[in-house]
């Protein structure tokens, strides 16, 4: 399996003893003080890794693993022998760093709201790479996105075993599962933190696209054909990956209607969206990264969220399985006819015309086959 499939569906294990992190209660709204603090980065890329910290008697500090749906992708690491890097001070741990747009936003940041609840800000911010092979690299993203939350503290990705004189450990209050809903403190860092200096601007309409970034990652049959009658309904055709971050949350807090392609995109819209707009999501696939999308937005925001699932067909990649690679094909009339009756455009006597089969056979040449439907759909 993937250690970057944000769609996992993964299924709980018998064998796993300690709850999973949840939005009302447990851990997940704790914070532990640990002084000599052995942090143990992971030696390989895989999808779940030994990989965390050990307390200064030994034991491991199960509360600062990295959780996703059902159980920690971060185990127990085996203690290091000889000697380890000394870190000095007091430290805040950020978890496990992803490079992957989506996977940061939503599992990178889910301890930052430990900063506000410190009497005085830590030294410092320390992370391991879920990559090992990428050092102690940051992206220009990862680093925008700490500016847009107020952060000017060092962040530094451990590489190899530390022990950190002072190590404070907050509760994983945000991530992919029950906790995507995100605990009461997580939800008033996002709220009162990420782009609270940036002002609205934009239109009223807004379609957040995935044209631009190629089929090879997933994506829309037909989605350029969708942009050419929105646009003509008065919506701007934003390419978020074309935009600094400061701009994404600019056009995100100015728009009242949101029409958007499924995809990481909309997490950032997640964390500083309102309840006065309205957000329709074209589905692309058959995920529950989806209904996570959705849970997140709603959860957070209040807003309105619709999902359009109307795809004449659903390709998958050959040799292989993974539904973050899926293209779908939009039935382009069955999605006119549910953004007019859900309010997103305007009616038209006029019927958005089928997405031709040359166009479908251009995109998935001889690399996709259809993907077999659910029995229960």
């Amino acid at each position: 399996m993937s250690d970057d499939d944000i769609d996992d569906a993964d299924t709980p294990d018998a064998g796993i003893t300690q709850p999973k992190p949840l939005p009302n209660g447990g851990w997940s709204h704790e914070i532990e003080h640990l002084e000599k603090a052995l942090v143990v980065p992971a030696t390989e890329s895989a999808f779940q890794q030994k990989a965390g910290i050990l307390r200064a008697d030994g034991s491991y500090c199960d509360t600062g693993a990295f959780w996703r749906n059902f159980r920690p992708l971060t185990v127990e690491p085996d203690k290091p022998e000889g000697d380890v890097e000394k870190l000095e001070g007091r430290w805040l741990w950020g978890g496990v760093l992803w490079v992957h747009f989506g996977h940061f936003l939503v599992e990178s940041t889910g301890r930052l709201w430990g900063l506000d609840a410190l009497a005085s800000p830590p030294d410092g911010i320390v992370f391991i790479s879920k990559r090992p092979a990428r050092g102690d690299q940051t992206e220009g993203f990862q680093r925008a996105f700490f500016e847009l939350c107020g952060i000017d503290l060092p962040i530094k990705v451990l590489t190899a075993p530390t022990e950190v004189e002072e190590l404070v450990v907050p509760g994983q209050g945000f991530g992919l599962g029950d906790i995507v809903r995100g605990t009461p403190q997580f939800q008033t860092f996002a709220q009162t933190r990420i782009g609270a200096d940036v002002e609205p601007e934009g239109p009223e309409k807004l379609y957040i696209s995935r044209s631009e970034l190629g089929l090879n990652k997933g994506g829309l049959i037909g989605e350029t054909q969708i942009e050419e009658h929105l646009a003509a309904d008065g919506y701007e055709i934003f390419h978020p990956q074309k935009h600094d971050m400061r701009t994404q949350i600019a056009r995100y807090k100015a728009a009242k209607h949101v029409i958007a392609a499924e995809g990481s995109a909309l997490h950032l819209f997640g964390m500083v969206g309102q309840p006065h707009q309205k957000v329709a999501i074209l589905v692309r696939r058959q995920s529950g990264a989806t209904d996570q999308i959705v849970e997140h937005l709603q959860s957070f925001c209040g807003i309105e969220v619709v999902t359009v699932e109307k795809l004449q067909k659903i390709y998958k990649k050959k040799g292989g399985a993974k539904k973050r690679h899926d293209l779908g094909v939009l039935a382009m009339p069955a999605v006119q006819e549910d953004l007019i009756r859900l309010g997103f455009v305007e009616a038209s006597d006029e019927a958005w015309p089928k997405v031709r089969w040359r166009t479908v056979k251009a995109a998935i040449g001889d690399k996709f086959e259809a993907r077999q439907r659910r029995k229960d759909d």
